[in-house]
This record gives structure tokens, C-alpha cells and sequence, in this order.
């Protein structure tokens, strides 16, 4: 999969550079056919370029020239006959506090008091009264919605279960008709409900800044609110209380729950130096931060919108389901026109042959059809970003599901990139005189394999060491009780005319192990021989096992680092490897797996391999949290650098696959099944309507179960 913008508006014609963007919520849609009707009227606007609405996310994205106002917008929202909630308007409480379920609750109640008048065998005027009554109150929405789709020129579900209704009653079903609006609001609310709370934890995200900080200015502290705060400012965080920018530890230490940004859910402890992400909860100290980044371009804001907006991008899923249900509907509108016209004219009852043509008619809707992807999708991005994976849209949540080879960058990736002493073989003396001699030369060497030796040291006692030379880039030397000891590269040695023929055994073992050599001498020769390598990450074998069982069939390392280092991590691992790789033989191997494979994935740390990144089926950033270039270059960012997540990734993905499937094949057998039975007068409206409803319902719930985390 080639790299990828967010896929986030649709149609209409190209936008040309220097096109303006306005972003809004669309509240009461019940399905995405109802956004087809608010993309519609939006579009036809003079001045607007693209407008694409997502009914999942609930989100409208259009873009314009400078004549369009937002109030122009969001007129056109209204005239779709549906709303525009505020820019911080909270997810809004309870369903049954909600006037639509009220208004559904009393139809409910006017038609069971119909029902239970039509059964005492009551006045068939009061009877109709109240299924009129229902069908006032329950469907207020619903017509309003239809005429607005039918001035759109949009035949969306409101307009076709209206059509429904007004034919029952023009036939006399008036308690059908009632009943009809009845199931078709109540599944309605449920089926809204059910994705707001989607909709409402993933904007969430965005709510955990504190809307106010204490800034110390001019050596007082004063409360600001979190926007003003400037890059370079001081911020006061108190014990409890959340980061409101990203920033660096100035003064203090605390412990810190990153999980809101990075998934981690074990605190980590900062000190001065140390970095913050907006968003995180401060622990048990006060600290003061100096603010590296504005609030609104935090690491976690911009994740909150990279979310918002992979949601609203489509699946190729969803892409097809759309073309199927523009041919469907259209057909079974046609089909239903004729069920009423043709048996009528050769001689059938009219009235028998048009409520049949109704049930057809319901059935067209084809809601459950068209929710059973986008949902699926939004609740698995959602999903994922609780647990710091940002999958950026709908493809890359598919693709990920499909993956059958993947391949690592090594430094970095599968390794800590920093060195550690593998092994110490002593030529002279023990092991432990000999490590403590070279970690006492190292040990105001700044190279990171002095940092190595020393931390193998650990808090043993070290000799003071008397005239330290540093010799940059090949090893260090000293005086240590009066006698002059070397220690670096073999080379170091060699230049200096030192044989190193006792030492050959030793730096055979070391290299054939792919480690880096280091020697410690004397004017009498070597002493020991280090082997240093870049560590493995703790985790790495742990991951590398749950993707296989996660069915991945090839792991392989790709890497620029010589044979043997190379050799060594992917034993370790057991995984496959290509040494000495340049960047673009990485990227041919990578298209090699993907040609292969069908699908192969790339995991990397950010900008160096963004080539190989953008080559792979599906690319994977580690540890994106603060770094702008990884979230943009990868199409799976793991805020947190733990490879485990690789694993869950996939396991999320192949779930959100499997519902969708789910999904289309449960829809597409329940509107096969009753489109058969509707001519033979097998189904009743009420009945129509209730497996259009349940089924929406059901794929919508399927489609959660990711968010819940059941997969």
C-alpha cells in the first residue's frame, strides 16, 4: 500500500491549493444514507469544492473557497434536516433523557393504547386517533428528515420508510403504519446511542487537557488558560493534576501515567530532563516544566485529530458496499413500483398487491448494508488508540488483518540501540580485574561502549587512573598503579606495532558471535577481550512469538549493519535477516515480500525508514509519542515503544476483517431472504421493519464489540 494522505473528503471536484476546510459535528443522522442527503445539500452550496459527511464519526469535512462561511454550512446541515452540535459541546447523557426517545416513548404508548382499544373492539374513530396520534409524535423526525432528503434528491430511509407509512395509512393499515414508526424510531435511538458512545470516548481524548494551568511569570504564579501558554513558559504541575502541553522536567521528580498518549499503564518516573506529553496524569510530585510545544499542537491534540480523522477515511470494505447499495436501492424501489402497478392492472386486488409493494419498499433500505463497515471501523480505530496504536484509517485497519510476512529495521526497532558487554574473556588475571581496569579507563570517555563497560561495571570499586588520554574513536588510555594500560579497537593495537597473537582465539569467538571486539593491554600485550553488542529489546522475543501465533509466517530483519551483529539479534530472535542493506535494497526487499505475500508490513523508528515504510502493505512507527515525523509516516504509529503491541495490532485488525465480513453477509442473507418473500405476501410491515432495524442494530453492536475490547 503506497503512502497515503488521510483519505478524508470525497466528493465533488479537485480543491485547488489554498482551499479553505471547515470541520463539523452532524448530530441525528440514523444511518449513512442520511449523510448522503447532508453531503448533498452541503455540496450544492456555491463555493464549495469537496464535502464528504461520515455517519459513523459523525463528522462533516468540506472544503471551499473564501465565499463559504461556516454559518452557511451550517445552514445547509439544517436544511438536511439534521443538527450541528457546538465546537465543545460534551456526549450528551442518557438515551432516555433525550427528547428523540421521549418522542419515541410516547408513540410507543399511543400505539399500545390503539392496540389495546382495537382489541376490546373499541370505536374504530378512537383507534385510528390514537395510531395517528403515534404516527404524529414518533414520526415528526423522521418526515422532516425525508423532505429534506427529498429536496436533496436523495431517496435515503427516512423517505422510504415514510412513503411506507403513508401507504399503510392510505389503505386503511393505520395500525401498521403506527407500528411501523414505532420500531423504526426505537431502533433508530438504539442504533444512535450505541455509536455515540463511540463517537464520545474517542473525542475524549481531546477533553484530558486541563483547560487552565498555573504559568510562573515574572517569579509569580498566576492561573491562564492552557491555550495562552507560550513555547519556552514555565508551567506549575501540581500532584494530581494533568500535563496541560508537552514539555521537559525543569525542576522535581514524580512519577507519570502516560497511558491517555502511549497505552503504557505502568507510571514512569521523570526527573529534570526528562520529557511530558499533554494529557498525562502527574503523580505524587510537583514539578515545573518549561513547555516545548504549543497546547493545541501537543502530542496528544494532534493525535485526538489524526483519530478523528482516520475515522472518517473509508475502508475498501466500505467502498464496495457503497457501490453495491447505489444499484441495490434503486432496484428494489423499481421492483416495488412494479409489485404495485403490474398484478393490479392483469386483474389482482389492488390493496393487497400495494402493501406488499410497502414491505418491498421498506427492505430497499439498505441501512444495515451500508453501517455494517464504517461502524466496524470507527469502534477499531477507537479501539486501538485506547491502547496507544493510532491505526490512521479505515485501509490500514484492513490491510493490517491481511499481513503475512513482516519486516523489522534493527537498531532501534528490535534492538535498544545502545551497546552492552556480552562477554569478558580474560587472557591474564581474572574477569573481574580486567573489567574493573577498562571501566576505570572508560571512565571519562563519553563513546557509548565506555558507557557499556562501565555500566557492566556497576558499583563495583574502580582504581584511580593518572594521565587519561582520550584517543577519539578508537579507545582510551592511563596509568593505573604506576603501570600504562590501553584498551579500544583491535586497529588501536595494530597501529601501535602490539602483537595481538594471544588474542586471536578470543577475537575469533567474539566476532563469530557478532559482537564488537574491544582490547585491554599492556606494554606486554592484551590482557582481556570484550564483546559489546546492541542490545535486544527485554520484549522482543515475547512479540516475535504472538505474531507468529497471530499467523504472520515470515519475520525478517532488514539492516544496514554488518553480517555478523546481523546474525546475532536474528538468532536470538529466530527470525529470518538480510545484512548490509542500503535504503534502497530495503525497499526492494520489502516490495519483494509484498509481491510474494500479497500483503507485507514494515516496522521502523520513524524518518530513517520512511522509504521502506512507505513501500510496505502496512507500515509500522515505534514509539511515535512527541515525534511529528513518525505520526506522519506511518500508517500504524505505537505511541509506546513496546513491540508487543505489534501483535495486538494484528489481532485488532483480523477482528475488525472478521466483523465487517460478519456484518455485509448477515445484511445482505436478512434483505435476500425477506426481498424473496415480500411478493408472496409473507412479510408484513411491521415484520419488514423490524428485521431492517434489527439488523442494523445487531451489526452496529457487532461492530462495538471491537471497542469493548472482546476480540
Amino acid at each position: 500500500m503506497a503512502r497515503r494522505e488521510l483519505p478524508v473528503l470525497g466528493g465533488g471536484r479537485p480543491a485547488p491549493p489554498g482551499a479553505r476546510r471547515t470541520v463539523l459535528r452532524v448530530e441525528g443522522m440514523d444511518c449513512a444514507a442520511c449523510a448522503a442527503s447532508v453531503e448533498r445539500s452541503v455540496g450544492r452550496l456555491p463555493g464549495v469544492y469537496r464535502a464528504t459527511v461520515n455517519f459513523a464519526a459523525g463528522r462533516l469535512d468540506a472544503e471551499h473557497d473564501g465565499s463559504v462561511s461556516r454559518e452557511m454550512l451550517e445552514g445547509a446541515v439544517r436544511a438536511a434536516g439534521y443538527r450541528v452540535a457546538g465546537p465543545r459541546r460534551e456526549a450528551r447523557g442518557a438515551l432516555w433523557r433525550e427528547a428523540r426517545f421521549a418522542l419515541t416513548g410516547g408513540a410507543a404508548l399511543l400505539f399500545a393504547a390503539g392496540a389495546a382499544l382495537q382489541l376490546a373492539g373499541g370505536p374504530g374513530a378512537a383507534r385510528i386517533s390514537l395510531y395517528a396520534a403515534a404516527i404524529a409524535v414518533g414520526g415528526g423526525p423522521i418526515f422532516r428528515a425525508a423532505l429534506a432528503a427529498l429536496r436533496a434528491r436523495s431517496m435515503d430511509m427516512n423517505v422510504l420508510m415514510s412513503a411506507a407509512v403513508f401507504g399503510a395509512a392510505g389503505i386503511g393499515a393505520w395500525g401498521e403504519a403506527a407500528l411501523v414508526v414505532v420500531l423504526f424510531a426505537a431502533g433508530g435511538s438504539l442504533q444512535a446511542y450505541a455509536v455515540r458512545r463511540t463517537r464520545g470516548a474517542v473525542r475524549a481524548l481531546a477533553r484530558l487537557v486541563p483547560e487552565e494551568v498555573l504559568v510562573r511569570r515574572d517569579g509569580a504564579e498566576r492561573a491562564v488558560p492552557a491555550g495562552e501558554v507560550g513555547v519556552g513558559e514555565l508551567v506549575v504541575v501540581r500532584p494530581g493534576e494533568r500535563f496541560a502541553v508537552d514539555g521537559e522536567v525543569v525542576e522535581g521528580r514524580t512519577s507519570v501515567d502516560e497511558s491517555p498518549v502511549t497505552g503504557e499503564s505502568a507510571p514512569v518516573e521523570k526527573g529534570p530532563g526528562d520529557a511530558v506529553l499533554s494529557g498525562s496524569l502527574n503523580g505524587a510530585g510537583a514539578v515545573l516544566v518549561r513547555a516545548v510545544r504549543r497546547a493545541e499542537d501537543s502530542t496528544l491534540q494532534r493525535v485526538a485529530r489524526l483519530v478523528e480523522q482516520a475515522q472518517a477515511s473509508r475502508a475498501p470494505a466500505e467502498r464496495f458496499v457503497d457501490r453495491f447499495s447505489r444499484v441495490y436501492t434503486p432496484l428494489v424501489v423499481a421492483a416495488a413500483v412494479a409489485l404495485a402497478t403490474a398484478p393490479p392492472l392483469l386483474g389482482g386486488d389492488f390493496g393487497t398487491w400495494f402493501y406488499r409493494a410497502l414491505a418491498l419498499l421498506v427492505i430497499a433500505c439498505p441501512c444495515s448494508l451500508v453501517i455494517s463497515t464504517p461502524v466496524t471501523v470507527v469502534s477499531g480505530i477507537g479501539a486501538a488508540a485506547r491502547r496507544g496504536v493510532l491505526v490512521k484509517g479505515g485501509e490500514a485497519l484492513e490491510a493490517a488483518g491481511g499481513l503475512r510476512a513482516l519486516l523489522f529495521d534493527k537498531t532501534g526497532t528490535l534492538t535498544e540501540g545502545r551497546p552492552v558487554l556480552e562477554r569478558v574473556l580474560a587472557l591474564r588475571g581474572t574477569r573481574e580485574e580486567a573489567l574493573a581496569l577498562a571501566a576505570a579507563l572508560e571512565r571519562r570517555s563519553e563513546h557509548p561502549l565506555a558507557h557499556a563497560m562501565l555500566s557492566a561495571a556497576g558499583e563495583r570499586p574502580l582504581p584511580e587512573v593518572a594521565g587519561f588520554r582520550s584517543i577519539p574513536g578508537r579507545g582510551a588510555e592511563g596509568e593505573v598503579r604506576g603501570r600504562r594500560y590501553t584498551v579500544g579497537s583491535p586497529a588501536l593495537f595494530a597501529e601501535r606495532g602490539v602483537s595481538l597473537e594471544a588474542a586471536l582465539p578470543a577475537l575469533r569467538e567474539v566476532e563469530r558471535a557478532g559482537e564488537t571486539p574491544v582490547v585491554l593491554g599492556d606494554g606486554a600485550g592484551p590482557i582481556a577481550v570484550f564483546g559489546l553488542a546492541d542490545a535486544v529489546r527485554p520484549e522482543a522475543p515475547e512479540a516475535i512469538r504472538a505474531l507468529r501465533e497471530e499467523g504472520v509466517e515470515e519475520l525478517v530483519m532488514l539492516t544496514g549493519d554488518a553480517e555478523a551483529p546481523a546474525r546475532r539479534v536474528a538468532g536470538l530472535l529466530g527470525i529470518g535477516y538480510r545484512a548490509r542493506l542500503r535504503p534502497e535494497e530495503k525497499v526492494a526487499a520489502v516490495r519483494e515480500r509484498v509481491a510474494r505475500h500479497g500483503a507485507a508490513g514494515m516496522v521502523g523508528d520513524g524518518v530513517n525508514d520512511a522509504p521502506a515504510l512507505a513501500a510496505a502493505s502496512v507500515g509500522f512507527a515505534m514509539g511515535a509519542a512527541g515525534s511529528d515525523a513518525a505520526l506522519e509516516v506511518a500508517d500504524v504509529a505505537l505511541m509506546h515503544d513496546d513491540l508487543r503491541r505489534l501483535a495486538g495490532a494484528v489481532r485488532l485488525s483480523r477482528a475488525a476483517r472478521r466483523a465487517i465480513k460478519q456484518n455485509i453477509l448477515a445484511s445482505v442473507l436478512v434483505k435476500g431472504l425477506f426481498v424473496a418473500l415480500a411478493p408472496f405476501g409473507l412479510v408484513t410491515l411491521w415484520l419488514a421493519v423490524l428485521a431492517d432495524m434489527g439488523t442494523s442494530l445487531g451489526v452496529t453492536l457487532n461492530g462495538l464489540r471491537l471497542f469493548a475490547g472482546r476480540w
